[in-house]
């Protein structure tokens, strides 16, 4: 690890300072807490974006383009040595510091990094790991040639190609890094293998990955790009071979996770609650939601004359109704323009004077994120960047052939639940309001998990479901009723008492999804993110308990948009110190007023 000079950490600090002349151009002063707050996160950000360049560069940090990094076990020891070194100063700190949300956030840090400590280290006795250096690689590209990146800062993108196909001085391809590092645990007695489902399917999808990086340069009117790219895409193409070779033989055919393994997912993502009890909670919600969906079925299916009112059949009916081609983004624009004159007329939430993004997925980001989704903003150096909402439309064939269609994103009566969820009055008014609000960088970047932020996104729906049509209504449901199916077969998959052919008939039939859809929650519960798919339904319960407790509290005085402004502008606080701020600070300021 190279230590960034105190030049460079100074304007790391500046970059989320807000100033006197910001106030007077909208964006707000920052307060005396985060200042300092940030002065103790920014010392450890100088050490993880030292190892991490490209990460710094999606903070939108220029000093960071042309450097990539550099995953060797020794660069991991460095940056580890390093960050024990800066959090044994904050801990010193904790023990003096009196202003009580500076000492949450020293917490936040504290917990954080404990959490990273443990993980790292049981990779590193335990796992062969499946590094995939077509991902990484055009996730390292993409960060630069982006609509959002300031044109000058694009010219670096090839640098960093050159980087990573090792043309630099002294540098060697990416791929050789990567093979060293995975030669290097190979040769560990008693580690075990990534499974067999996730190396195939993720190696018949690179190509994706290849020509998406192919495509980004000449759409940015970038030169000079070709040769290297050239001798980028052989070194892929060969790792990947290398992979089936030396990593595919040896794969596990149990995509199953040990104990061990499962309870670090867990806390990764926020869940503070065994598997078991989640999936215990989760299935009388299921049942719950089901029996809220059939009035709203019925009626559906009679005003429209369908031959069922069973809700599976009306889904169906209304996912025929599905908007194809250009009119997507101009429907989906349109549909959250509508949720926005709601959100005005119920007084929900406050909403910002500027537009939210929508777009659709390229071939490659679908590969790399096959579900609708919010890309958040930078955090840190942010000069006008704002969070998109992303659609992806199909889930590439790990067999190179033509997608699976979706049918689950592009029709009417879904447009309300996804705009709600990932635009307005969700993930798009949470993470660019944490921008506009200065919040912390210990609360945006380290209490960030998913439990905190799909919480939000899933009880953004619930607030929205009493207005919308019947239909949108029951498309909330159905989509609050996957989020129940998440939370117990994603845990009984990786115990073993449920099979992938039961969750795909949960999924197909019960909860009505697409199987290209279906497939993509699978893959999300066997091996791209076991545990994530349980935050959901947890972070949603947390805090439909809180918005509970408040409303017992303050009875009469209970203000819904005042409750959401406030939960907002605490950050991503995870659910145990969010019911503390609330508890503490909201409920009194709300008695006295």
């Amino acid at each position: 690890m190279h230590r960034l000079s105190i030049a460079i950490a100074a304007s790391v600090l500046s970059c989320t300072a807000w100033s006197e002349q910001g106030a007077s151009t909208g964006v707000p002063v920052e307060k005396a807490w985060v200042a300092r707050s940030n002065a103790f996160t920014n010392k450890l950000l100088e050490v993880e974006f030292a190892h991490a360049p490209e990460r710094g560069s999606r903070q939108g940090l220029a000093q960071f383009d042309e450097r990539i990094s550099s995953p060797t076990l020794a660069d991991e020891m460095a940056e580890r040595h390093q960050l024990e070194a800066v959090l044994a100063g904050l801990d010193a700190a904790r023990r003096a510091e009196t202003d009580k949300k500076v000492q949450e956030d020293l917490d936040i840090l504290r917990r954080a990094f404990d959490l990273q400590f443990r993980t790292e280290d049981y990779g590193l006795q335990h796992e062969v790991p499946f590094l995939n250096a077509s991902e990484k690689v055009f996730q390292g590209l993409r960060g630069l040639l982006d609509d959002q990146v300031a044109e000058p800062r694009r010219a670096a993108a090839l640098v960093r190609l050159r980087a990573y196909a090792g043309l630099g001085a002294g540098q060697k391809p990416f791929t050789e890094v990567l093979k060293q590092r995975e030669l290097e645990q190979i040769a560990k007695p008693g580690v075990i293998y990534p499974s067999k489902d996730e190396v195939e399917t993720e190696l018949g999808r690179n190509s994706n990955y290849l020509e998406g990086i192919g495509k980004l340069f000449p759409k940015y009117g970038l030169k000079d790009w070709e040769a290297p790219y050239a001798k980028l895409k052989t070194e892929l193409t060969d790792y990947d071979t290398w992979v089936r070779q030396n990593i595919l033989p040896k794969a596990r055919t149990d995509f199953r996770l040990p104990p061990e393994k499962y309870a670090l997912a867990f806390e990764q993502y926020g869940i503070d609650l065994p598997p078991a009890k989640v999936a215990a909670m989760a299935h009388v919600a299921f049942s719950q939601y089901q029996q809220e969906m059939a009035p709203l079925a019925a009626e559906i299916a009679k005003a429209n004359h369908y031959p069922s009112s069973d809700y599976r059949a009306v889904i169906r009916e209304l996912k025929k109704k599905q908007i194809t081609g250009e009119a997507i983004l101009p429907f989906f624009n349109e549909r959250l323009h509508a949720i926005e004159r709601l959100i005005t007329a119920h007084n929900l939430v406050t909403l910002p004077t500027r537009p939210a993004i929508i777009r659709l997925a390229t071939p490659a980001e679908t590969a790399q994120q096959p579900a609708p989704h919010m890309q958040p903003p930078p955090f840190l150096h942010n000069t006008g960047q704002r969070g998109e909402f992303v659609l992806p439309l199909n889930i590439p064939s790990a067999s190179g052939g033509a997608g699976d269609q979706y049918d689950d994103f592009t029709f009417d009566a879904v447009a309300w639940t996804l705009t709600a969820h990932e635009a307005r009055p969700g993930h798009e008014l949470q993470f660019d309001s944490m921008v506009e609000q200065g919040v912390s960088l210990a609360r945006a970047l380290y209490a960030f998990n998913s439990t905190n932020a799909e919480g939000w996104g899933l009880y953004s729906e619930y607030i929205m479901q009493p207005y919308e049509p019947v239909d949108g209504q029951l498309l909330t449901l159905q989509l609050r009723l996957l989020r129940a199916a998440r939370a117990f077969l994603d845990p009984e998959l990786q115990s073993g008492t449920v099979t992938p052919q039961r969750a795909y008939e949960v999924l197909e039939k019960d909860v009505v999804l697409s199987h290209a859809f279906a497939k993509e929650e699978v893959e999300r519960f066997t091996f791209r993110s076991p545990g994530q798919a349980n935050s959901y339904f947890y972070g949603y319960t947390r805090l439909l308990q809180l918005r509970q407790e408040t409303e017992h509290a303050l009875g009469s005085r209970f203000d819904q948009k005042r409750f959401h402004d406030f939960i907002l502008s605490q950050g991503l606080l995870p659910p145990d110190l969010m019911r503390k701020a609330v508890l503490e600070d909201f409920i009194p300021s709300q008695k006295g007023g």
